[in-house]
């Protein structure tokens, strides 16, 4: 039956090995003090919940649900879900990355990161509801008044209340500029929220005493698309100004949508019926305001795809080496048993270790951003937090589409590995499938996350983001060019890099002549640059394996093995999309719409 233990060896390699994180705090007044012992001892423990407190429920939680009293218009979460968010709250885990002026611990985002990934593995759904809460924390930490901030962010870091982010609308979708949401201001500064939203992720739920919304919504006099959103905080009790719960704002759940997956987490359709709300930020610059929200979520839904890939590969392997069945192509292996165990099989390994890559350089380039963002928000120097920033906006929607689509690929893969079994909800494969499958879709779809990182972050300024990153991959093939030991990585990575600046520039001339060009290229073209991160990780995860493999501990020998299985077989999958993203716009759009 399904298991999952937290990859500590790993998270460590990544964080102290790979990144060194402790010199880099260090240069981060605010976290200048953390030691990796602290560290570990914060990930050792997070395992331990997660797999503990969590796992245990993930299965029951996917079958039972959540259910909905509409006359009450509560919700109720899965059978143990509460509990183990009072023990959440109780242990201190919401604030474990916040500012200690608001109860917060104030570690960096790098280690709350692997925390989350913990978190995912064991319980996705579950892990979305104080998910969502930190991103309402990160929006007004940065955008609200200071009396929203003294009234709403020490409760969110407390997890005594919890967040969500009311954006979607049934005849909209991702375009937002055609929301209809209205926002009526009222005499005592407050303003009167109408309209609805679908797909809200924890819009309702019993596992905390309060829910802060954040809706998107129009004042009266707003101009036309994105340009006329307003952001507002609408909590679901009104509090007074110590925090005192009073009246039932008249934002309900009307449904709970019924899902593919992630079963345990009410996705809700929500109404608001006059509500009262409070603006966040300026007039009409909502979207602004909740792309701190936005961006935080998209990291939050790579962490989601990496959490399942990991915790899907745990158990294909152990199943794989349990699991008899027929004779190994060059022999028996098991000469003591009626077949060999499947491991033996190289399509079984093929599976199993296209999850494994699939997950350690999630890991490697998950950590990787993270810490440049801690760099973003606490570095001295402007220029590196400037250059913290470029890299964090190129990056954030390779995260997002990159990790999850393998995330599809890696929990599939794993499944196949069960054969009948895998398709069979008692061995927990097909729900990690299910689940997988949404993060592929919102917070941006995929092709959404791939257009803005083509059109806006690469093209629009003329790829000079794509540039800076590119200088750090090559000043570390320059470094290593002359290492015979490093070669199988090092070529194909330049090749990559240099195939990758070819294809950008023609890309780039096409889309003057024809904007569709974009978009024809965009989602192979992702996929081409979430390689090449890849590759330069696994290249420098290489050199580090290469000389510490005399050591004896066979940690390092795995690694390099799965870094010249990604290199071998899944690297090689950038030749068909350049082939792809250069074939144009005109295999697509040229069949007449009537004919499809």
């Amino acid at each position: 039956m399904p298991q999952y233990t937290a990859p500590l060896r790993d998270m460590q390699f990544v964080l102290h090995e790979l990144l060194d994180v402790e010199t880099e705090l260090k240069q981060l007044p605010a976290h200048a003090d953390l030691d990796a012992d602290t560290i570990n001892q914060v990930l050792e423990e997070g395992g331990k919940f997660a797999s503990e407190i969590l796992f245990p429920l993930n299965h029951s939680g996917d079958r039972e649900g959540c259910k909905l009293d509409v006359a009450t218009h509560t919700v109720t979460a899965p059978k143990g879900y509460k509990e183990a968010y009072q023990k959440y709250v109780e242990a201190g885990w919401p604030s474990l990355a916040c500012d200690p002026e608001y109860g917060g611990q104030g570690l960096p985002l790098v280690v709350n990161n692997s925390f989350y990934e913990m978190l995912n593995s064991a319980n996705q759904a579950w892990t979305m509801y104080p998910g969502l809460s930190h991103g309402a924390y990160e929006c007004l930490h940065a955008h609200g008044t200071p009396e929203q901030q003294a009234l709403y962010l020490t409760r969110l870091v407390s997890g005594e209340w919890t967040g969500t982010m009311c954006l979607t609308e049934s005849h909209c979708g991702t375009d937002l500029g055609m929301l209809k949401t209205k926002a009526v201001p009222q005499a005592d500064g407050s303003y009167q929220l109408t309209g609805s939203k679908i797909f809200i992720s924890a819009g309702e739920h019993d596992l905390a005493a309060n829910i802060i919304h954040l809706v998107l919504a129009r004042l009266p006099d707003a101009p036309p698309g994105t340009k006329g959103i307003s952001l507002f905080v609408v909590p679901k009790f009104i509090p007074d100004a110590d925090g005192k719960l009073g009246a039932r704002n008249p934002i309900f759940c009307g449904a709970i949508e019924e899902k593919m997956g992630i079963h345990g987490n009410a996705t809700c359709q929500i109404n608001l019926d006059g509500a009262s709300g409070w603006m966040i930020g300026e007039p009409n610059r909502g979207l602004n305001s909740m792309f701190v929200m936005m961006n935080a979520a998209r990291l939050g839904v790579g962490m989601q795809s990496l959490g399942l890939t990991e915790v899907a590969y745990q158990n294909a392997q152990a199943y794989a080496k349990d699991r008899l069945q027929s004779r190994s192509l060059t022999g028996t292996k098991a000469e003591d048993k009626a077949a060999d165990p499947i491991i033996v099989h190289p399509d079984v390994r093929r599976m199993l270790l296209t999850a494994r890559a699939y997950a350690e350089g999630g890991r490697a380039f998950s950590s990787y951003i993270a810490l440049m963002l801690d760099r973003e928000l606490n570095h001295p120097d402007e220029e590196v937090r400037k250059q913290a920033a470029d890299e964090v906006a190129l990056l954030t929607p390779v995260v997002k589409a990159f990790v999850t689509d393998n995330g599809w690929i890696a929990t599939s893969e794993a499944m196949q590995v069960y054969g009948g079994h895998g398709y069979i909800a008692e061995w927990g494969m097909e729900q990690y499938v299910r689940d997988a499958r949404i993060n592929m879709i919102y917070e941006g779809t995929n092709t959404i996350q791939s257009l803005d990182l083509l059109g806006r972050k690469v093209l629009m300024d003329n790829g000079a983001k794509l540039r800076q990153f590119g200088e750090k991959i090559q000043a570390f093939v320059e470094a290593n060019g002359a290492d015979e030991a490093m070669s199988e990585f090092i070529t194909p990575l330049a090749d990559i890099g240099g195939k990758l600046t070819k294809l950008t520039m023609e890309i780039g001339m096409k889309a003057f002549q024809n904007r569709d060009e974009v978009g024809a290229a965009a989602v192979p073209y992702l996929r081409v640059v979430g390689h090449l991160v890849y590759a330069y990780l696994f290249a420098r995860m290489a050199k580090i394996a290469l000389e510490k493999e005399g050591s004896g501990d066979n940690f390092y020998k795995a690694k390099l093995a799965t870094a010249r299985f990604y290199f071998g077989r899944l690297l090689p999958e950038t030749a068909m999309l350049i082939r792809q993203a250069r074939s144009g716009s005109d295999n697509l759009m040229a069949l007449d719409a009537a004919l499809f």
